[in-house]
């Protein structure tokens, strides 16, 4: 049909949800002295506590280069902390602090009502299917 325009492509609207939560988890950390990346760092080591930088970089979705920096921020900070693997004296593992605990727990909150907002028109059904499509397209990538 002419003059109709094609809906856009879904990986432009996944980018579109990706800057704006980025954008407003940064609004909601910054205030701590964080990043949107350093927070979702802290949130994988929340999870899985003790793992070396690749890990983190991976599960981080930065470049291993980057992770570097960014946990020689966190540690100045006081967030995370390295110990030797002793499995493996040559690695590294990167380690939530209690002070990392404490500010994923002040923001807790903050970061599930932003979750909620983005899914306040759905249904619970509905966000809970957005959630597996979400991690069917992110298994079938990966």
């Amino acid at each position: 049909m002419v003059g109709t325009k094609a809906p856009p492509s879904l990986l432009y609207m996944i980018k579109q949800v990706e800057l704006v939560v980025r954008a407003r988890l940064d609004e909601l950390v910054k205030p701590a002295g964080i990043t949107a990346l350093q927070y979702t760092s802290l949130t994988v080591l929340e999870r899985h506590d003790g793992l070396s930088a690749a890990q983190l970089a991976r599960d981080s979705f930065v470049t291993a280069q980057s992770i570097a920096d960014l946990v020689r921020s966190l540690e100045n900070r006081g967030l995370v902390r390295r110990e030797r693997n002793p499995r493996n004296r040559r690695e590294l593992l990167i380690l939530l602090t209690d002070e990392g605990r404490e500010l994923l727990a002040r923001h807790a909150e903050p970061v599930r009502d932003l979750e909620e907002r983005m899914i306040r028109d759905l249904t619970a059904h509905q966000a809970d299917q957005f959630r597996q499509a979400l991690s069917k397209a992110w298994h079938a990538l990966s």
